[in-house]
């Protein structure tokens, strides 16, 4: 059996789990990590700094379904990546953080090391699923297998192992070869009954799906569509039903949304954790029966429901569909009723944000019906998240949960180097855009065809909003920015100011043919 340097057969394991694509930055203490990436056929992806190697991680594994990788150093470089690893966590993204941490003898002792933490182990652990040391090569390849198993078979959440660097240079024979994996499992027929009950004696039906339902998007839309029942989705689920007929949309947020699903009789909530972020509110607004359905049982109880069932939400869809025949699909609800209520709240969105359906109507005229956007937190994703229609699930993403400044430009880059030729288009602030932007370098380096949308409304206009509604006098909520345009010039990038929203279109149709990222400054005023 051959025998390498732990570091090295890490990489090689990984490769033979299906690993293709690491992102990261060496340092003296993590280096052993990186003998073996090339030997082992394995892409590595530089990043400018560690938070954004953590959001090209995300938003690789988002655009992929497979788990996100990251090699990063002891201390500061896991302290760095933290704030990814907290979002990926909120939004049930599969991320596997590996880090180096200081020899055995030296874990706790407070001698002064480099890049020495009171326990780094913890702190990593705050912010995701789970944080372990493995002491010895056997350990090390346990909790790797441990951490694909679970991504496979459970709520998909960001891991953290970390390696003593004694460890990582001591050699190590292989690891053990890789393994079937186990899949979700069987649903028994008494357990799906109780769904199809409810939704056979139901005269208003009402679905609400998460980002957990999305791997059965075609089966829960037949379901929803034959039993006649109205739909709702979280930002996560975007796309897994198509705009009109009676589908109410992202629309959760708005306050009348809560009205419409007190009206209905029946609510069935799957693979989603109706968080403050979901709906704005403190509940959810049903007032018939209540069932939940997720593969997180502790989600199950963080509210009263009438029924809590603990499944796969792909397995409950097939087994409803294949009971399907004893429902009618008659029910109550109108294709007319629901469009003009999305009409209301649609107005709404633009009252509250004036200026940005246009340009968002716009920009999604310009591009394919396949992009996938990455967004960050800005007004203009705020805005368009509840209006704009998707052609399928998994083509926006944004950082709903942990609500991180900086995550467009770098997920954006781990979108588009896992989607390759297919258009990925990246939607930030101009606030928000500085958190990350030296790493348009890499979207330059590696000539990424990726459209970066800047939207500058010249403050941090959201934070303004709400500091007048709380009758503070706003503070600190204007900066100087630079000149966008020719930042991304200096960058090697490719750039464009327009001035009207044909323009924009213009702008974004050359961008998506162009070799290499484009920045596509916006002025909030380009609307007006």
């Amino acid at each position: 059996m051959t025998q390498r340097p732990l570091g090295a057969q890490i990489s090689h394991m990984l490769k033979s789990r299906g690993v293709e694509v690491i992102f990261g930055i060496p340092g003296v203490h993590n280096q052993e990590m990186y003998r073996g990436i090339e030997e082992a056929g394995l892409t590595h992806v530089l990043a400018r700094h560690e938070q954004g190697a953590g959001f090209m991680a995300d938003g690789y594994a988002r655009a992929t379904g497979k788990p996100g990788v990251a090699y990063v150093i002891t201390g500061p470089g896991l302290c760095n990546i933290m704030t990814p690893m907290g979002q990926a966590y909120s939004d049930s993204v599969p991320m596997l953080v590996i880090s180096s941490c200081l020899n055995r003898a030296d874990l706790g002792m407070g001698r002064g090391r480099l890049h020495e933490m009171k326990d780094q182990e913890i702190a990593a652990g705050t912010v995701c699923d789970w944080s372990l040391t493995a002491m010895d090569a056997d350990s090390a390849y346990q909790l790797i297998d441990r951490a694909l198993t679970e991504f496979a078979t459970g709520r998909k959440r960001p891991k953290h192992i970390q390696v003593p660097i004694e460890v990582l240079e001591a050699l190590a024979p292989a690891a053990p070869s890789p393994t079937t994996q186990v899949t979700a499992g069987y649903v028994p027929d008494d357990v799906t009954k109780i769904v199809f009950d409810a939704i056979a004696t139901a005269k208003r039906p009402l679905f609400v799906f998460g980002g957990g339902a999305r791997d059965g998007a075609d089966v829960w839309r037949d379901v929803v569509t034959s039993a006649g029942a109205v739909s709702f989705v979280t930002y996560a689920a975007m796309g897994m039903f198509p705009e009109g007929g009676l589908h109410f949309g992202s629309s959760l947020a708005r306050p009348g949304s809560a009205d419409v699903i007190a009206s209905a009789d029946v609510v069935i909530a799957v693979g989603t954790e109706l968080s403050e972020t979901d709906l704005w509110r403190d509940d959810l607004g049903q007032s018939g029966t209540f069932i939940r359905i997720d593969i997180d049982a502790d989600e199950l109880n963080d509210r009263p429901a009438t029924a809590r069932i603990h499944a796969d939400a792909g397995q409950i869809a097939k087994e409803l569909w294949r009971m399907r025949g004893d429902w009618s699909g008659q029910t109550e609800w109108t294709e007319i009723a629901v469009a003009e209520q999305r009409q209301k709240w649609r107005a709404e969105v633009n009252s509250e944000r004036p200026g940005i359906l246009p340009v968002a109507d716009a920009l999604r005229a310009a591009l394919p019906a396949d992009t996938v956007v990455y967004s960050d937190m800005t007004q203009f994703a705020y805005a368009a998240l509840e209006i704009w229609p998707m052609s399928a699930p998994n083509l926006w993403h944004h950082p709903t949960g942990f609500g991180t400044l900086g995550y467009a430009l770098p997920a954006a880059i781990g979108g588009a180097i896992a989607r390759k030729e297919q258009p990925t288009v990246a939607i930030a602030g101009d606030y928000g855009f500085q958190y990350t932007l030296q790493e348009l370098m890499v979207a330059v380096e590696l000539e990424l065809n990726l459209p970066i949308i800047l939207w500058d409304n010249g403050k941090l206009g959201e934070i303004e909003d709400s500091m007048v509604a709380a009758q503070i006098a706003p503070n600190a909520v204007i900066q100087q920015n630079p000149d966008f345009v020719k930042f991304a010039e200096a960058f090697g990038a490719a750039s464009a100011a327009p001035e009207s929203l044909d323009e924009l279109q213009d702008a974004v149709s050359k961008a998506l043919e162009t070799q290499g990222p484009t920045l596509i400054y916006v002025n909030a005023k380009i609307a007006i």
